[in-house]
């Protein structure tokens, strides 16, 4: 529906990061996605971009994720967000700890029960070595 309305393409990139990010970012902490879900993921919206006109099919795929500043088009990176993201959580998750908050606790102790996929403390080291 935001690509089928009569916005310019700046507002366009700026509506779909204020109402379709955030739902994927809510997620990612929840949700154990693999990383090529999340690459499948931008494809797609590369593709659906595409078909609306608002991407060329042999345009730089990178300059749409600079920031428009720079000269790019500004639309997040999903993958950039989610490794971004579990580092925050995984951070909170360390620095509130010693805090005694019973549900930051909670969580902690769980993790540790974990397998090494799912934890979100070995997801940030792993996303902060890529």
């Amino acid at each position: 529906m935001i690509l089928k309305s009569e916005l310019n393409a700046r507002n366009k990139i700026t509506t779909v990061e204020a109402l379709a990010v955030p739902l994927l970012r809510y997620s990612f902490g929840i949700i154990n996605w693999r990383t090529e879900e999340i690459k499948k993921i931008d494809r797609k919206t590369r593709k659906i971009l595409t078909m609306y006109k608002m991407h060329h099919p042999k345009a730089d795929i990178d300059r749409l994720y600079i920031k428009r500043k720079e000269g790019g088009r500004g639309l997040v990176q999903m993958e950039a967000a989610y490794k971004a993201e579990i580092i925050n959580i995984a951070e909170y998750l360390n620095t509130n700890y010693k805090k005694k908050d019973q549900f930051v606790n909670i969580v902690k102790s769980q993790e540790s029960t974990q397998p090494n996929m799912n934890s979100i403390i070995r997801q940030q080291q792993r996303s902060q070595k890529n």
